[in-house]
């Protein structure tokens, strides 16, 4: 198993001293669990969302490793990272619009609808990520 992680270490150069582990290896366990998850649920709509959060969050829970919280933090990234991006996309979308639109004040009204869109997505983002928060806790436990 060191062989397979030492792979996805390289570029981290953010050492820990006292843990020796890579500080990078979260993230990258969050985004490479994150890009699975997409793949799945898209060649498999409905239940391979599910799967696919188990799926990647456990891969994520793997790649970063350093026990059960690492790879839960790590599976909860790569589940909700879906929900963050539709967020940030809405509220810049619905700002553009709006000002497009109506002006400033239609900025702001834009702006308003593009926070009410992102809260509902992060919330969604949120009851998918408790399957990938419970895939990458038994990913961080196999892993250690």
């Amino acid at each position: 198993m060191r062989g397979f992680r030492r792979i996805f270490y390289i570029g981290c150069d953010h050492q820990i001293r006292n843990k020796g582990d890579s500080v990078g290896s979260l993230w990258l366990g969050a985004f490479v669990g994150f890009v699975l998850t997409l793949i799945l649920g898209w060649m498999f709509p409905g239940l391979g969302h599910l799967i696919g959060g188990l799926v990647g969050g456990f891969v994520a829970g793997l790649i970063t490793g350093g026990g059960m919280g690492k790879g839960a933090l790590a599976g909860f990234l790569a589940g909700i990272f879906g929900g963050i991006i539709i967020a940030v996309l809405a509220f810049i979308g619905l700002v553009l619009v709006g000002g497009f639109a109506a002006g400033i004040l239609g900025g702001i009204f834009g702006g308003l609808a593009g926070l009410a869109v992102g809260f509902i997505a992060i919330i969604l983002a949120a009851f998918g990520a408790i399957a990938s928060t419970i895939g990458g806790l038994i990913g961080g436990i196999l892993a250690k």
